[in-house]
């Protein structure tokens, strides 16, 4: 009762503060130095960077921003699939029905919302465009044109404060710091503007937020760690007339209590027609362009990526070279063959912009890229099994990487240097996009495989694992992957399958060293996964055991499952366990909804039926009684109920034994406002 009370003190005094902050005059010496901060800040985001930039002069952001889709609300299955998976998920729904925001609107109440909007939380995948949408916003209020109301715009990312995070520091001594223009501001003057932070990159963090802490710290003079003036800033208890907008990887969006949140928002990226624009902007030459889309349109893996503005960037950057230089060979189809053609682009343009007039064949490494590339790849590894995409030079140190070498060689390691950040003497590292990450990681853990460095494998792999052939290696590693539940091994393994092909090894020009792949391996690999038992595995992770079909260019089960779609008689046609998952995907994924799915109806086992499951987001009737479902697999049934849109209306869950938790699931998404389901039965 209590908590109620002061909440709803807390957002009265901000509503109060809100309608009447405006008319507050502004004097002289303050609006000075907030002039002075707004051509500071417009110099920083006037200019962005697609990729690693060796010129450091980036492009106008103006020239090349495209309004993004941004939604109210989030998307399903945020936290339980990997951000390739959650593409396709997002590439089926209809935008028509969402709530469209623009960027500049995000804190534009809507006719419905009774009270302002304090804190907004935007979402969306890896390389989407959050940060873009961050400068463009911060870039029109600095140049004047939109959101005028608010006095002071303060951008910080999350990369950059954990360089602060073992500090005690006070919020304006914070402000100085990240921001010298505003070093002559008061905690008087700052109580008198409206005030909006920006904090980009949740995901990015390594602070504890604890929001649980009993600390509470409400004055803007007051020192504290980092942690706790961010969690009483979210909270409302420090400067509570400020405005508040995060963006975050869906992996990391849960970090902030609902209740601290007025809006929830997700970009999601580029519509078709916004990729078409992409890759003609990007150059003069319209038949080069539609050579381009044209590949794309046929490669539903590299079309589906595709939403994500750096995507683009990188699949523009490899069909670009090889349409126009004298390379030979067919265009890249698979995820692999792309990402090995992009590393070895990359290193030969960083090699020939620092030694100029001493151009290396784009197909053959030195021991020097090598050896960088490699480290590069232990770095990639090692955090993506704990989770960071942002690394410190201390993290590089620790995989023996000398920074200038790694950045002159690679290609793939783009440095973040904001200049607030030379008070540390500190820099921010990344790669371009989490998937260069992911897959510079499968080719390290492929050289630790060839190279028999056992300790390596055994910690990926677990104590039992011991030296073996390379598809019962891949056997182990898939095996891996299918126990994370939030499915962030699902990429790698891919890249791990692509490349024990000798094609995706020759491309990689002495990267990695000849695994001795025969085409007697690379079948058994082929078998294995055909067979590969998922019990207890959620129906939407086995469908990435299919994918690394492909990415071995085994397109038998694809072929066959068209085949059975194209079939009149389909009754009598047995399937397995993996045809059944690849089928699963193939009705997902389809233009068409499917009348009835109606598991019993199918010649498989008990197994391959569940693994049908996920195409119940893509049809009106499921027929799923007595299946065995189990909390995994309803899941997936739950979230079919609340996808947008939704197109189940008739839903049989007789004779399954469900549980307390599973009902609870099920009773969620039967209150989705996308519900559309009349008829339930459940009979136990």
């Amino acid at each position: 009762m209590i908590r109620n009370v002061t909440k709803t003190f807390s957002v009265l005094r901000f509503f109060l503060w809100y309608h009447s902050v405006s008319c507050l005059p502004v004097d002289s010496g303050l609006q000075e130095v907030l002039d002075q901060y707004k051509t500071s800040l417009r110099m920083r985001c006037e200019c962005v960077t697609e990729g690693p930039d060796p010129t450091g002069s980036g492009t106008l952001l103006n020239r090349i921003y495209t309004e993004l889709c941004i939604t109210e609300g989030l998307s399903e299955e945020v936290n339980t699939q990997h951000e390739a998976r959650q593409l396709e998920t997002i590439s089926k729904m209809e935008t028509l029905h969402d709530s469209p925001i623009k960027c500049h609107e995000i804190f534009k109440a809507s006719p419905d919302q009774q009270r302002p909007i304090r804190l907004v939380l935007t979402n969306g995948v890896t390389g989407v465009g959050k940060t873009f949408s961050v400068q463009k916003f911060s870039l029109d209020w600095a140049e004047g044109s939109e959101n005028q109301d608010i006095s002071l715009l303060v951008l910080l990312s999350f990369r950059e404060l954990n360089l602060i995070k073992d500090e005690q520091i006070s919020l304006l001594r914070l402000l100085h710091v990240f921001h010298p223009t505003l070093q002559k501001v008061t905690a008087e003057q700052l109580a008198v503007c409206k005030v909006l932070f920006i904090f980009d990159g949740l995901d990015e963090s390594r602070l504890s937020l604890d929001f649980n802490n009993r600390k509470v710290v409400s004055n803007v003079t007051q020192e504290a760690s980092v942690n706790e003036l961010l969690t009483n800033l979210i909270q409302g208890n420090l400067l509570p007339s400020a405005l508040v907008w995060i963006t975050s990887r869906p992996t990391a969006a849960n970090w902030i209590p609902p209740t601290c949140v007025d809006r929830l928002t997700e970009v999601r990226g580029f519509t078709d027609t916004q990729k078409d624009a992409y890759f003609r902007r990007r150059s003069r030459d319209e038949e080069l362009s539609r050579r381009i889309i044209s590949h794309i349109m046929a490669s539903r893996s590299l079309h589906i990526m595709c939403q994500i503005p750096v995507f683009c960037w990188i699949t523009a950057t490899v069909l670009e070279h090889m349409l126009t230089t004298e390379q030979r060979g067919e265009l890249p189809m698979t995820l692999t063959d792309l990402y090995s053609h992009f590393l070895l682009v990359q290193t030969h343009r960083k090699k020939h912009k620092y030694h100029e007039g001493h151009e290396t064949s784009p197909r053959q490494l030195t021991e020097a890229d090598r050896e960088v590339l490699l480290k590069l790849g232990r770095l990639a590894f090692e955090h993506l099994e704990e989770g960071n995409i942002m690394f410190y030079q201390e993290d590089l140190e620790q995989c023996g990487l000398d920074v200038p070498e790694a950045l002159v060689y690679s290609g793939v390691c783009t440095e973040i240097f904001k200049r607030e950040s030379v008070i540390f003497q500190k820099s921010v590292y990344c790669f371009v996009h989490l998937s260069v990450q992911e897959f510079l990681a499968a080719v390290y853990m492929i050289h630790c495989y060839t190279n028999r460095e056992t300790e390596v494998l055994v910690k990926f792999l677990g104590g039992k694992y011991r030296r073996s052939s390379l598809d019962d290696f891949l056997f182990r590693a898939m095996e891996k992957s299918l126990q994370s539940k939030s499915g962030h091994l699902d990429l790698f393994v891919r890249f791990l399958h692509g490349l024990c092909l000798l094609s995706n090894q020759r491309v990689l020009g002495g990267l990695l060293d000849q695994t001795g792949t025969s085409p007697g391996t690379i079948q058994r690999a082929i078998n294995n996964l055909k067979k590969t038992n998922s019990d207890d595995i959620s129906s939407d992770r086995s469908i990435n055991i299919f994918h690394c079909l492909m990415e071995l260019n085994d397109h038998s089960v694809h072929q066959e499952i068209q085949e059975f779609l194209k079939s009149r008689n389909r009754s009598g046609k047995s399937l397995s366990e993996i045809q059944c998952s690849a089928l699963a995907y193939m009705l997902q994924m389809s233009e068409e909804v499917l009348d009835e799915l109606d598991l019993k109806k199918y010649n498989t086992s008990d197994q391959g039926r569940l693994r049908l499951i996920p195409a119940v987001r893509n049809c009106r009737k499921a027929e799923l009684s007595d299946c065995g479902l189990s909390e995994t697999h309803c899941e997936v049934v739950a979230s079919a109920l609340k996808s947008n849109p939704s197109h189940l209306t008739e839903l049989d869950l007789s004779y399954n034994n469900l549980q307390d938790p599973v009902v609870q699931q099920l009773c969620g998404g039967l209150q989705s406002p996308h519900c559309r389901l009349e008829t339930l039965r459940s009979v136990h």
